[in-house]
């Protein structure tokens, strides 16, 4: 099961239009990872990769990035 999450923070106010990728995808040597890609919305973002030993393990690290975000006012387009 591969699982990707989007979303953005935008406060015309602040100047801020901002995206957050998460996806959590098997890898070539049988693991799993997740990538996290951010940045402004329009640009190329940064991308970080973590790999975990199993499917759970990554879909755990990607549930707490996302609670982190929401709770910093990001929404799930």
């Amino acid at each position: 099961m591969m699982s990707t999450m989007h979303l953005r923070r935008i406060n015309p106010d602040r100047n801020m239009a901002r995206f957050y990728a998460m996806s959590v995808q098997p890898n070539l040597f049988g693991q799993w990872s997740l990538l996290r890609e951010w940045g402004r919305i329009g640009s190329a973002g940064r991308l970080v990769t973590g790999d975990f030993a199993c499917e759970h393990q990554a879909a755990a690290a990607m549930a707490k990035h996302l609670k982190a975000k929401l709770s910093k006012g990001y929404k799930a387009v």
